[in-house]
């Protein structure tokens, strides 16, 4: 045997001296991180099965009830929107109110719908955009059922130059302006989505021909003053 064969056959039996004390001293220390790790990973396959469950089964009731919306059955989708408000998953409970009430709007009760939409926004526990997009529902709502204050009470704060839903804001303000008898005040709103490229085209033209509306009805000055 030569010397390379022998100094390799030492070091081999070296190593497995060396594996074998590891695995007497640490080796129930290395299987226990290993069944953590099993443990851990089948915990988290299994909370994401849990997960997804419930919230396909929600999906599923919230689709159910938007095709009895859409069958003309109010009631019945109110119903359906109530009962997915208190054991739905995830984001439909939120979603369900927000549809509740555009239901009610839709059969005509005008006053339910606001007060469920202002229910929304008033919710510290919903997120931010949700709880916005359900003032600016109640206060489009308002500019044919109610007055500018009331419009104003819900979407003034939405109409700021970096808030995304400011467009459909200034253009309700607007409305519920004109309305009100305060042509001055629509003129300059209209005049801001009509200058705002972030606007979505049919909102500026809808705005743009407000505006001609308001210069050509002569109650403000061709310069748009008050």
């Amino acid at each position: 045997m030569s010397d390379d064969s022998f100094i390799r056959e030492v070091n081999e039996e070296y190593r497995s001296d060396q594996a074998k004390a590891l695995w007497e001293r640490y080796g129930i220390v290395v299987a226990g991180l290993a069944l953590l790790i099993v443990l851990g990973t089948a915990g988290y396959v299994g909370y994401q099965y849990w997960d997804e469950s419930r919230a396909n089964a929600s999906g599923d009731k919230f689709l159910a009830a938007l095709q009895l919306a859409n069958d003309g059955k109010s009631d019945e989708a109110i119903t359906a929107f109530d009962q997915l408000e208190k054991d739905g998953y995830g984001a439909y409970p939120v979603l369900a109110r927000m549809r509740a009430a555009t239901v009610k709007a839709n059969k005509g009760d005008f006053d339910g719908a606001v007060k469920d939409f202002d229910a929304v926004a008033a919710d510290t526990a919903i997120p931010s955009a949700l709880r916005d997009m359900a003032r600016l529902r109640a206060g489009l709502l308002l500019v044919d059922h109610g007055a500018y204050a009331d419009v104003s009470s819900r979407v003034e704060a939405l109409t700021g130059d970096t808030n995304p839903l400011r467009h459909s804001a200034r253009e309700a303000l607007g409305l519920a302006a004109w309305k009100d008898g305060k042509p001055a005040d629509a003129l300059k709103l209209f005049d801001q989505i009509s200058a705002d490229e972030a606007a979505p085209r049919n909102l500026r033209q809808r705005a743009t021909l407000m505006a001609e509306l308001i210069r050509g009805s002569g109650d403000v000055p061709a310069n748009g003053a008050s």
